[in-house]
């Protein structure tokens, strides 16, 4: 039941409140479900107020408690009890002026506020969502980075300036979103959930188009949705029909009948015509998206390193299939692809050549600590591959020439790398061949520079222009990496390397006996 509400022409919302304590937040011409709920009166809410100039709401409860919002992030920023202001009786009625910035409050004598509103100061944790973020993209046709939570929540922020523009809750009801893409004109965002469902939306609006039965997808002129049910579904796109429930087309007779034999973690398109999947065993299966026949089945090269340790076999490589994670790489005569958060995966990449035969190339561990590989990305031309692991480093390699020319034994040329995430990096986009996105389930969506210089966190409270640098948070990082114990560099000491620095001692020793022989003259100090 509402009981006060507030129009803000300038922002064009609607805010109502009422017996149970939630202040809703309400787009005008979309009256079906809130944009946004704000928690956190503990008596009904009897007065809003909305303050476009300060980007400010001011909502009162029958308790006398007086709350401030932030307008973009929808967080309390300050709460005055009625004891602190100095207001006794039952309320009467209520009136901000904007001339003062002070709220007028009647109840059994006229109490008037005088609100000092300041910039809070950055807090040390920034966070992008209240929940893991599981995945993230960039939209080019609006320069909109869309992020979606476990909590079914899904948010929109402007690339240029890292600030929140909209989002909507209960994406996928109690169901977390696992995944997220766009059609090929960016204005329908498609989403995954552990519901098992699809759902198409119009985001900007938060108005859901179409709902699929099943899994994760891939915009062509059709989606492509696999999962836990181990079958690949393939929807056809009707984007003039937005009434109706679509169904999956008729199986591929090769997916049912030598398909995956366990659940599928993820998908990737190698154009034309390839399709490649990827599967909790481990198996790597590259489609004829055409005929619907497997083109190949990858072999997984086993891991002698961790073997005899039981920590099962390494991962699939970095190009057009994968294993929790893939990748496309087009050209030339290596087709990569690589590895995720699987359980099975031992955090190796590795590179193989599918046409004339499929076989491993290359394989490599980018990780110092052999973290599992969780996501990766590769520039225009495949020049640089961008590998992040289950730690949240961010390691770049150089893989412009890498296996052209046959088994390469050695790893590429590391570039670069730099702690993104306190956590697992859940995705990485390359914007523009500029910009690096990446989110992580430490509840941070990140921009970076291709280099690793840090933009900012998208949420933050100071806003940065994308075209200045100087408006950047680098040098700076992020204070949880900075304060994390994963984040301090290795010291061959602290790791038990000492005997191996004993045995480099003597091979120098020996090295200098051998260039200058023992002439019976020594150095030191006398004792007369």
């Amino acid at each position: 039941m509402f009981k006060a509400f507030s129009f803000c022409k300038r922002k064009n919302l609607l805010l109502t409140g009422g017996m149970d304590r939630i202040i809703r937040v309400w787009n005008p011409y979309l009256p079906g479900k809130p944009t946004g709920m704000l928690k956190s009166h503990t008596a009904p809410v009897i007065y809003i107020h909305v303050s476009a100039e300060d980007n400010k709401i001011f909502s009162m409860s029958t308790d006398n408690t007086i709350k401030i919002w932030d307008l973009e992030t929808e967080s309390c920023l300050f709460t005055a009890s009625s004891k602190a202001s100095g207001i006794k009786g039952d309320f009467a009625a209520c009136l901000y002026l904007p001339e003062s910035r002070s709220l007028c409050v009647a109840t059994d004598t006229v109490t008037l506020l005088h609100l000092r509103l300041r910039s809070p100061p950055e807090p040390c944790l920034v966070v992008s969502h209240q929940e893991p973020v599981p995945c993230c993209r960039y939209n080019p046709a609006f320069r909109q980075v869309v992020s979606c939570s476990e909590a079914s929540v899904v948010k929109v922020w402007d690339f240029e300036t890292g600030r929140l523009l909209s989002g909507f809750t209960g994406a996928h009801g109690n169901a977390g979103i696992t995944c997220l893409t766009f059609d090929t004109s960016g204005r329908r965002l498609i989403t995954g959930g552990r519901d098992g469902c699809l759902k198409i939306w119009s985001y900007n609006n938060g108005h859901c188009l179409h709902t699929l039965k099943q899994g994760k997808s891939l915009p062509t002129k059709c989606i492509i949705a696999v999962g836990w049910d181990r079958r690949i579904n393939v929807y056809f796109d009707a984007p003039r029909d937005f009434h109706h429930f679509w169904k999956p087309q008729p199986h591929w007779q090769d997916d049912l009948n030598h398909g995956h034999k366990e659940d599928i973690l993820c998908v990737a398109q190698c154009p034309p015509f390839l399709l490649a999947t990827s599967s909790y065993d481990g198996e790597v299966i590259i489609w004829n998206v055409i005929s619907g026949h497997i083109y190949c089945k990858l072999n997984t090269p086993p891991c002698s390193d961790d073997a005899e340790d039981g920590k099962g076999r390494s991962g699939v490589t970095l190009s057009t299939g994968a294993v929790g994670r893939l990748e496309g790489v087009g050209g030339g005569a290596a087709q990569p692809h690589c590895p995720s958060c699987c359980p099975l995966l031992t955090g190796s990449v590795t590179f193989w050549k599918l046409f004339c035969g499929a076989c491993p190339i290359a394989n490599f561990t980018p990780s110092r600590d052999k973290a599992q590989v969780s996501s990766i990305t590769v520039t225009a031309g495949d020049v640089l591959a961008y590998v992040a692991d289950q730690e949240g480093f961010v390691h770049v390699y150089d893989i412009k020439e890498y296996g052209l020319q046959g088994p390469e034994l050695q790893s590429p040329k590391n570039v670069t790398f730099w702690r993104a995430h306190v956590s697992v990096v859940t995705s990485l986009e390359l914007i523009e061949e500029k910009f690096l996105l990446s989110s992580s389930l430490d509840h941070t969506v990140r921009l970076w520079s291709v280099d690793g210089k840090y933009i900012g966190t998208f949420g933050q409270q100071s806003p940065w222009d994308i075209f200045t640098p100087a408006s950047w948070s680098h040098p700076r990082v992020p204070c949880e990496i900075l304060t994390d114990p994963q984040s301090t560099p290795a010291h061959p000491v602290l790791g038990g390397d000492v005997a191996v620095l004993r045995t480099k001692e003597e091979e120098q020793d020996k090295v200098v006996e051998e260039k200058f022989p023992c002439t019976g003259m020594w150095l030191g100090s006398t004792e007369k």
